[in-house]
């Protein structure tokens, strides 16, 4: 569908992704969220509110002194205290935000429609006062009095107001009540109209559209729909779903999306769901025969859009859904070569392991591969030595030792703290020194400390430390669970790792969760090399 209209997006991550039960996002998370929103395109950024805290106010300053492209917006209540703080951090604009429902007015702020509207006028004023860009969005909106809100905004108007925004604050939106409201508001007032959407019902992304689609100007977003209890309409639906269905520009990047879902998903340590759309794992994932041979023929026959306009990659799983032109597309893929004879080994373990409810990653490909051909898979790095300091008013500090294996040669750009021996001879080399290494040096050992929040932490930082651009890989995932009782239990830990486009996870079992954890991560850094 072709559409000459295009959305303004207003990215509330910092705010309303932040009420997300149990996250909290320090200063410098912050500013390196902003930054990366900024990057995507984001024209609006909710930085926070500035009368939460301190910290909050330093970490908007922070955001505001890097002079971003975007707007940036600070969240108030209808009090001058709150613009006030909002002022002291030099924000662009204000999001002011008043209840308008009955419930809200009666129960929670206990005040007349009157008081509200009166409060809500004296705020804009005095913002405007002040040279900032105002907002004023109507919390509950979607149980509120349509007259009652078309009423407060042809009255806010006559203050200069911005943009106006209804929120669906509880989810009760259905898309054609959504398409209804708007219609008849953006039919009464002169104002951009703005709409944000919960996913109480998991109808955020379709309210949200919907609303633009009537003729709202500005859609409220997070990254992978952080939020308070469900969440919001994540961006990743929405702007794609108003590009590709609707037609509808903006100005946000589409390949940059599932790195800065990704790049969030770590800061704030939520996990991404599998089959989330759009930036998901499974979200270009294929497992099922008749699937991948459309594939193979057409992309498009099972795909709606290319992985790489999202920045995120076809997968070919295989599993017991998977036919024999699965096992081919997926070893032409790898630039693995095999017999008649292995091929049919190959596919028949795919199909065993399939039966046992499992299905098979790239490195477990590889492993079956290696078996069949009676090849071991050589360890490229090992754990030579580990020693971890820590007790009562001590930080954790954690040494390493790593070596490597004679026929590997990690050939890159890479940076040393400490000096490291190469060869025979001692690399001086200090921080911040880049070199390339030649094919004919051997690396063989690193010596690397770092400290951490636990000794478990200290360990793991130390390891990531020194293979910091030797083998880039990154920790997803860590979790721990103990598999007996008593103090000498024995620890499982899991691992999720990521080199590029390749994931692994690695299980580990031992007494000592130190040992565990360690031993997973070069167990997965092996298999990822």
């Amino acid at each position: 569908m072709k559409n000459s209209k295009k959305v303004v997006v207003f990215d509330t991550t910092l705010r309303d992704g932040e009420q997300t039960p149990s996250i909290s996002i320090t200063p410098s998370n912050k500013l390196e969220i902003a930054m990366e929103l900024d990057k995507l395109g984001v024209n609006i950024i909710e930085a926070g509110s500035p009368i939460t805290s301190k910290g909050e106010r330093e970490a908007i300053k922070q955001i505001i002194n890097q002079k971003l492209n975007a707007e940036i917006c600070s969240f108030v209540r209808a009090l001058p205290l709150d613009i006030d703080k909002a002022l002291e951090c030099n924000v662009d604009s204000v999001h002011i935000v008043i209840p308008t429902s009955e419930i809200h007015m009666k129960y929670k702020m206990k005040k007349s429609k009157e008081e509200i509207v009166e409060s809500a006028l004296n705020s804009i004023e005095y913002a405007k006062e002040h040279g900032l860009i105002v907002e004023l969005s109507a919390e509950d909106a979607t149980r509120s009095e349509s007259d009652f809100l078309i009423e407060l905004f042809k009255t806010a108007e006559e203050y200069k107001i911005d943009r106006a925004c209804i929120c669906d604050t509880v989810g009760i939106l259905t898309p054609d009540k959504s398409s209804l409201l708007v219609k008849k508001i953006v039919e009464n007032i002169k104002t951009p109209l703005s709409i944000h959407c919960h996913n109480d019902f998991g109808m955020a992304t379709a309210n949200t559209v919907a609303g633009i689609n009537a003729g709202a100007k500005e859609c409220h977003v997070t990254v992978n729909g952080l939020g308070e209890r469900a969440g919001n309409a994540p961006i990743d639906e929405v702007v794609m779903t108003l590009d590709k269905l609707y037609g509808i520009k903006s100005d946000i990047n589409h390949s940059q999306l599932s790195k800065t879902s990704r790049l969030i998903s770590k800061l704030v340590k939520v996990p991404i769901p599998a089959n989330k759309s759009i930036v998901g794992e499974n979200a270009f994932s294929h497992e099922a025969g008749i699937h991948v041979d459309g594939l193979i023929k057409n992309t498009s026959t099972y795909e709606p859009i290319l992985p790489e306009e999202v920045g995120n990659n076809r997968k070919i799983i295989l599993g017991k859904h998977s036919g024999k032109s699965a096992l081919k597309y997926k070893l032409s893929l790898m630039n693995i070569g095999l017999n008649n004879k292995e091929f049919n080994q190959v596919y028949d373990k795919v199909k065993a392991y399939g039966d046992l409810g499992k299905y098979i990653s790239d490195i477990d490909l590889k492993t079956i591969i290696s078996e069949i051909k009676g090849v071991n898979i050589a360890k490229k790095v090992y754990l030579d030595e580990l020693t971890v300091i820590s007790g009562n008013k001590i930080t954790p500090l954690a040494s390493i030792n790593l070596k490597f294996a004679e026929d590997y040669n990690p050939n890159g750009t890479f940076k040393v703290d400490n000096p490291i021996n190469i060869g025979k001879s001692t690399d001086v080399r200090k921080k911040g020194d880049d070199r390339k290494i030649s094919k004919e040096i051997k690396l063989d050992n690193i010596r690397e400390a770092a400290y951490g929040v636990g000794p478990v932490d200290a360990a793991i930082n130390a390891v990531r430390k020194a293979l910091t651009g030797v083998a880039d890989i990154e920790l997803e995932d860590y979790t721990v669970k103990a598999v007996s009782s008593g103090t000498d239990a024995l620890i499982e830990v899991i691992v999720n790792l990521r080199r590029g486009n390749e994931v692994v996870q690695v299980k580990k079992a031992h007494s000592d969760i130190i040992e565990a954890s360690v031993e997973a991560l070069m167990d997965g850094i092996n298999l990822l090399l």
